[in-house]
């Protein structure tokens, strides 16, 4: 059984404490893969990012994860697989067809409440062309979860599609 990606997370604020924390008791990982354009290409970012976990981390833009991502695959590393937005995962999952083999949900953590957002819950606020992500994500053939701590879940993407007109 091929365990290279334990985890996959949409969440704004990417790598915090509570992603290995909280989140790593649920599943297990060894490192954290963040893909990001602007983190990855800005030291400072991605230097901070790098401290806030004591796991092995990288940071890498989405042109980088594209060229890696079958040794990602075929790694015996568990790893998260995060991204700062929808609009990123999509463009893994259902762009790229990167298909972690045992990941069958997303979870969706923090979205900031911004101008032209729909909220959802507690600091989950998304606009639509997320929404758009959101739905060809699950058109691939994944559960979109909506949770920002394991106990802190409020539904999956068909609860809510219907404010973003789907």
């Amino acid at each position: 059984m091929n365990m290279s990606v334990s985890f996959v997370r949409i969440d704004d604020r990417m790598i915090h404490g509570l992603i290995t924390t909280r989140w790593g008791k649920e599943y297990p990982c060894d490192g954290i893969i963040a893909v990001n354009d602007k983190a990855a290409t800005d030291p400072i970012l991605s230097e901070a990012y790098k401290a806030a976990s004591d796991k092995k981390t990288f940071i890498w833009t989405l042109d980088h994860f594209n060229k890696v991502k079958d040794k990602v695959l075929k790694s015996s590393t568990r790893y998260f697989l995060i991204t700062k937005n929808p609009q990123d995962m999509k463009k893994i999952l259902v762009d790229m067809n990167f298909k972690p083999s045992d990941i069958k949900t997303v979870i969706v953590g923090p979205g900031n409440d911004r101008e032209n957002t729909i909220k959802l819950g507690d600091n989950q606020s998304f606009n639509q062309s997320e929404a758009d992500a959101f739905e060809a994500i699950q058109n691939a053939g994944y559960k979109v979860e909506f949770a920002l701590l394991p106990d802190k879940r409020i539904g999956d993407w068909d609860k809510f599609k219907s404010r973003f007109n789907y």
